[in-house]
């Protein structure tokens, strides 16, 4: 995926630092984001050294698992997620509402400091009109949740959780040497 960093234009960043501008608990705190799987002691090195309290995972679309029974690969994240907060780092993973069985199967997912950023693809959001409703549904009737939540999406889109795409454009690559570091 093509992003623009302060570096210009590229789609073969593994990392990079900024400040967390997505609405999360982590908001604003200097975060190290991670695309695909990479190793823990990389990833911690990389952290401190840029002082960067939080790390996100998944960047780009990278966390993909086929499916929830793909368990060897839910299993690699777990441990490259689970080992980095070893280290007391917070850990964001971003993941698509389709893994939301498999994520809560993950050991990372019980951690005080993991943060799931559940993403909803929702193309075209501001073309509904002024009664459409997001619903947060359950698999069935009765099933795993204790009933639904609705909001209306006007509701959802106000400006303060708002993250314009201009604020993902001053992101810092961080670039390693053949040795694997900075």
């Amino acid at each position: 995926m093509d992003r623009i960093y302060a570096q210009g234009k590229t789609n073969d960043a593994k990392y990079f630092i900024a400040d967390e501008v997505e609405r999360t608990p982590l908001y604003g705190m200097r975060t190290l984001f991670v695309v695909g799987l990479q190793p823990i002691d990389e990833i911690v090195e990389l952290a401190k050294a840029n002082n960067c309290p939080a790390v996100y995972f998944g960047t780009g679309n990278s966390f993909n698992p086929v499916s929830y029974e793909d368990g060897e690969y839910y299993n690699l994240w777990d441990d490259m997620i689970c080992g980095v907060m070893n280290h007391d780092l917070w850990a964001t993973l971003d993941f698509d509402v389709r893994h939301c069985a498999g994520v809560l199967e993950m050991v990372c997912a019980e951690r005080r400091r993991f943060v799931p950023m559940i993403a909803v693809k929702m193309p075209h959001v501001r073309q509904f009109n002024y009664n459409a409703t997001l619903k947060i549904d359950d698999v069935d009737f009765d099933s795993t949740n204790p009933g639904v939540w609705c909001w209306g999406l006007e509701d959802l889109l106000k400006r303060d959780r708002f993250s314009d795409w201009e604020q993902y454009r001053n992101d810092t690559i961080i670039q390693l040497n053949d040795e694997g570091t900075k």
